[in-house]
């Protein structure tokens, strides 16, 4: 597999980044962006004296124009580059492979594990790889390739997610090895989910909210009548019930929300009709609950970073505050309410923020009890902060 290999030259205002192991290339910091041409080119990134910084690839996404991936002026990115990074991914999470309760977890996390631009998640034998960028796609033979050298697996599933507004590219999603049976049953701290590798963008949980739920079950839904808003396929509801939740209400505008979230209980022998599953706008849900003097003992907030509805649309950069506010007018006194955003955008500091001023304009006191950021798996690196975008906060509203 022959890549082209070119220079480019950073400004001097951003040099001392990206030697500090910062690993997004980003637009302004390129002097000759004019040169990039060809994704999946391999950058050779110089100060403006020639000086060598980083190799890297040029590979366009909503984040910027390409990853660094090794500031080894004699490091080659070929088939044995992506061999050691792999390897060294799946020894970090060795205890992982070790536990039978848990079958699904991320292996390899972007610039965490030094490959930016890709993410492989592990799906009891079957591997799922997402790639971001048509240039980080130019790899595809060297990432699988090195799957199959490491690993024994069972299929080799993928997800392009680099159209044209970095969304998913519609296609068999099949690689190679054996092709799954869905939905393939894999297990989460003991709990049975469905999920499909062949069935659009989304496989029907996300992985990075494993201890919220865990912790959901094990000291906070014992007794409680539990509200889970943007329920997607209920993931967060079904954990309720394993922890003794008295009932739960799951609400999504999504039709799909309601047939997955029914399988997702029944996988777990929960009889949904005992539960409420919602399909609706949960802004006209908040106005609904008021007007109907409905509240919860617990509410969970997970919404999408950005989503819109006929009437209404969230945007997590602007209206999470207003968010909040929804939340503490139907949740009881003492109740919980926990508070997660996956927007890179802000820092779990600015998130604080919208909290407080959520309690303060609606007169409310509250006592923060938890908090979590991305888990083990989700690997991150202090050099870029923003890849550790999630931000989890359990609120106690005191009366």
């Amino acid at each position: 597999m022959m890549t082209n290999e070119i220079s480019v030259q950073i400004y001097a205002k951003h040099k001392k980044k990206f030697e500090n192991g910062y690993p997004l290339i980003f637009k302004e910091a390129i002097v000759n962006s004019e040169r990039l041409t060809e994704e999946g080119t391999i950058l050779n990134l110089e100060d403006e004296q020639g000086h060598f910084i980083g190799k890297g690839y040029y590979g366009r996404q909503n984040k910027g124009y390409g990853w660094v991936l090794t500031q080894q002026e004699n490091e080659s990115i070929d088939q044995e580059f992506f061999v050691r990074k792999i390897q060294t991914a799946l020894q970090y999470r060795n205890s992982f492979f070790e536990d039978a309760s848990t079958t699904a977890f991320r292996v390899v996390n972007g610039e965490g594990d030094g490959l930016g631009g890709l993410t492989i998640d592990y799906f009891d034998g079957y591997y799922l790889i997402n790639w971001y960028s048509e240039g980080v796609y130019s790899f595809k033979n060297f990432v699988v390739e090195a799957l199959k050298r490491l690993v024994d697996f069972k299929g080799i599933y993928e997800k392009k997610r680099f159209d044209a507004k970095g969304q998913y590219v519609e296609d068999d999603d099949f690689v190679t090895g054996e092709r799954g049976e869905f939905p393939l049953i894999v297990k989460e701290n003991g709990v049975d989910f469905a999920v499909y590798l062949n069935e659009g963008a989304m496989v029907g949980v996300f992985l990075d909210q494993r201890p919220v739920r865990k912790l959901i079950r094990d000291q906070y839904a014992s007794g409680k009548t539990v509200l889970n808003t943007f329920s997607y396929t209920g993931a967060f509801s079904v954990f309720a019930v394993k922890g003794g939740a008295s009932k739960t209400t799951s609400v999504d505008l999504a039709n799909r929300s309601l047939n997955k979230t029914i399988e997702q209980f029944s996988v777990n022998e929960i009889d949904y009709e005992e539960q409420n599953i919602l399909v609706m706008d949960v802004f006209k849900y908040f106005k609904y609950a008021v007007k109907k003097n409905l509240s919860f003992d617990m509410v969970i907030l997970d919404p999408p970073s950005f989503a819109r509805s006929k009437k209404h649309t969230f945007s997590a950069a602007k209206d999470y505050k207003d968010l909040i506010k929804d939340a503490i007018s139907i949740t009881e006194d003492d109740g919980i309410i926990v508070a997660s955003t996956n927007f890179s955008g802000y820092d779990m500091k600015k998130f604080k923020g919208f909290i407080d001023q959520a309690f303060k304009e609606t007169n409310g006191k509250y006592k923060l009890l938890e908090e979590f950021t991305l888990p083990e798996d989700f690997r991150t690196i202090k050099e870029f902060r923003e890849g550790n975008y999630l931000k989890v906060v359990f609120i106690k509203k005191i009366k």
